[in-house]
């Protein structure tokens, strides 16, 4: 049993504290279901129903890993490599962490901050003529305090603040998505230039040891008086227009290992090099509604997160024009002794409450809401251009490739007739009955119609990655965890602050206008 005087006092401290807490529990309650500002939704998007150029026949899915459907082992590794060492993938995963420490902090005031201090000094008074108080002079004097404060969130402009920092760094991650798919199609595409200004030069070499082995029968024809100077020098104007070519494609092939260097977060080096542009396999187009577009393609997820936050400062803004209240509470010891400072009769403490409100303030809440507002629109109409834009990306991938799978097989209809002109010519010149400008015309025809082989080729094959790159997908989810693998991002801190933000009250992140009481006025 409690003594008799114990329990009245314990009782009379609870009745205290009930008389304390329950105002503080309305308040809470209250400052969960007041929020000032629109509530976001989801605007309305007019996507059409198919894409015009869509293949009938495409991949079972569009998140497999499509760059391994070329069958070239060495862009596998090139990929991984990238994905791993990039440093543009690193700047972007720094800025996810970035936002998830700007989310933290915003969320921080929602819950009460407590601190501490403590302090002590020694200190002499003037006594010239103030009469003698008895006290020591000089004297020490020590304190040891703990305090608390709590800003209820009455209106919702902390959580406002809140919601736009959780959509800025869901913007950001898809920022961040973004560059890893920027990053593998970047990858794809260099390599598949790279290995058709190999094949270019291969060509070029091949051309110029023809015309050089022919240029020598041609001077030796001369030298016996069998041929015109004009016809030596005719095939010297033939060797040197492929001669001309070889220096160029060198300049082009050492700037694409380049690029590929950077991308690899690598200093230049030499590339290695896997199957030619005529031995890769053709990938198969993925498939897909344009309406997937929305939950698929990172920019536009970035865009809409970041249409969010934009929507959520407007309440954030508005919440300015309501009162704020703040809790304070103190508690702790002073005294002149130190083996005292923890005594009864140290003890210190206070607590109270504070009410702060705007009477006029010359337009400046008005403004900041203006900016807010104007801010959303912008957000809005860049979310909806970059949807419109995004359906004109896979449009445009989509037809590129049907067009140019046509181009392709002309171009090898091309390439064989003048390989057959080119073979008959000479056989007609060697037997008289052709001049040899003939022969000069078939094969100043065939080596650039064989090198344009090799770049429509090569574009056929690019254009499967603008398709899968303007469609986005899984894939993309597939390359980033790589990149978290191989990079060691720290995205389980990222995680538990996004799991701490759930604990936020659901109301306030993305709140549901039918069971939330949002007050979108300018004004109270």
């Amino acid at each position: 049993m409690l003594p008799h005087k114990t329990y009245h006092l314990m009782k009379k401290r609870k009745a205290s504290m009930q008389r304390y807490l329950t105002p503080l529990f309305f308040a809470t309650t209250l400052a969960g279901c007041m929020l000032v500002g629109p509530n976001y939704q989801r605007p309305e998007i007019e996507a059409p129903n198919a894409y015009m150029y869509q293949p009938k026949d495409v991949a079972i899915e569009a998140d497999i890993e499509w760059w391994k459907q070329y069958g070239d082992p060495v862009l596998d590794q090139l990929i991984i490599d990238a994905l791993s060492d990039n440093k543009s993938v690193m700047i972007a995963a720094a800025r996810v962490e970035q936002a998830a420490g700007v989310l933290t902090t915003q969320r921080a005031p929602l819950y009460p901050q407590v601190g501490y201090q403590g302090g002590a000094g020694r200190e002499r008074f003037s006594e010239q003529g103030l009469p003698s108080s008895g006290t020591k002079n000089p004297d020490y004097a020590f304190q040891a305090l703990v305090g608390a404060s709590w800003e209820l969130d009455l209106w919702g402009r902390i959580r406002r603040q809140t919601e736009a920092a959780q959509a800025n760094l869901f913007a950001t991650q898809e920022a961040r998505r973004g560059v890893i798919l920027t990053l593998v199609s970047a990858i794809a595409l260099n390599y598949i230039e790279l290995r058709s200004l190999d094949e270019q030069l291969d060509v070029s070499q091949r051309t110029l040891a023809t015309y050089a082995e022919q240029l020598r029968l041609m001077e030796l024809q001369f030298q016996h008086g069998r041929i015109s100077q004009m016809n030596v020098e005719q095939a010297k104007t033939r060797y040197e227009s492929a001669a001309v070519e070889i220096p160029r494609i060198n300049r082009l092939i050492v700037e694409r290992e380049n690029i590929i260097a950077i991308l690899l977060g690598k200093n230049p080096e030499h590339i290695p090099r896997g199957k030619s542009i005529s031995t890769l396999s053709l990938p198969q187009v993925p498939p897909g509604m344009p309406s997937e577009l929305l939950e698929r393609r990172p920019d536009l997820l970035q865009a809409e997160q970041e249409l969010i936050a934009a929507n959520a400062q407007i309440g954030a803004v508005k919440a300015l024009y309501y009162p704020s209240i703040s809790l304070t509470a103190l508690l702790g010891g002073v005294s002149k002794e130190l083996g005292m400072l923890f005594a009864g009769s140290a003890r210190t403490w206070s607590y109270g409450g504070t009410v702060t409100g705007p009477i006029f303030t010359a337009g400046t809440i008005e403004g900041q809401v203006v900016q807010a507002e104007a801010g959303q629109k912008a957000a809005l109409l860049a979310y909806q251009l970059a949807i419109q834009s995004a359906f004109a990306d896979v449009e445009t991938a989509l037809v590129a490739r049907t067009e140019l799978s046509t181009q392709v097989a002309a171009q090898e209809r091309l390439v064989q007739a003048l390989q057959n002109y080119a073979h008959f010519s000479q056989l007609l010149y060697e037997g008289g009955r052709e001049p040899y400008s003939t022969v000069l015309q078939a094969e100043e025809q065939l080596f650039p119609a064989e090198l344009n082989l090799v770049v429509v080729r090569a574009q056929l094959l690019s254009s499967v990655v603008g398709i899968y790159k303007a469609m986005g997908g899984g894939w993309v989810q597939q390359a980033t965890d790589i990149a978290d693998q191989a990079a060691g991002l720290q995205l389980d801190k990222v995680m538990r602050l996004e799991e701490n933000a759930a604990t936020v009250p659901e109301e306030s992140l993305n709140a549901n206008p039918e069971t939330d009481k949002a007050v979108d006025d300018s004004a109270p």
